[in-house]
């Protein structure tokens, strides 16, 4: 009976901790998420660990919303759209992208910013999570610049 006095005042404290820690951390990825926000235009890309041709960069654009994510070309049509998520406890920032467009699938990944620039890689479906930002099988990584404003 005296040990039970004691464990369950420890267990809620426990408990009650663990609960702030997890808000504190979802609040800290909605940060992270705005940071984030922005149209970016296309700087250079790497798809399998293979330069992507600069016609196919020059002229796109990317859109970071608090959770999703568009990038269209330099005729305004969209190549890729989805969902994300992210993990700022961890360094560099993890990301969780669902694709929507143009196949479903899940895209684990990596992200960086640093001043206006935002660096990002991830896998394909089926590929491996990166590691590091470099893409190798079955995975891009593109540079993106931070888009002027217009006044």
């Amino acid at each position: 009976m005296r040990v039970t006095r004691y464990i369950l005042p420890v267990a809620f404290l426990v408990g009650g901790t663990l609960s702030l820690v997890a808000a504190a951390a979802r609040a800290e990825d909605k940060k992270g998420a705005k940071s984030l926000e922005g149209t970016y235009t296309l700087v250079s890309g790497e798809e399998d660990g293979k330069a992507v041709p600069e016609e196919r960069i020059k002229g796109g654009i990317v859109r970071f919303t608090a959770d999703k994510i568009t990038g269209t070309d330099k005729d305004k049509k969209e190549f890729f759209a989805a969902n994300y998520t992210l993990d700022t406890t961890k360094t560099p920032w993890a990301i969780a992208m669902k694709s929507t467009a143009p196949k479903a699938g899940d895209a684990p990944g990596l992200v960086k910013k640093d001043g206006d620039t935002l660096t990002i890689v991830y896998a394909l479906p089926g590929g491996e999570a990166p590691k590091e930002f470099k893409a190798g099988p079955k995975q891009h990584l593109f540079v993106l610049k931070a888009a002027k404003t217009e006044k």
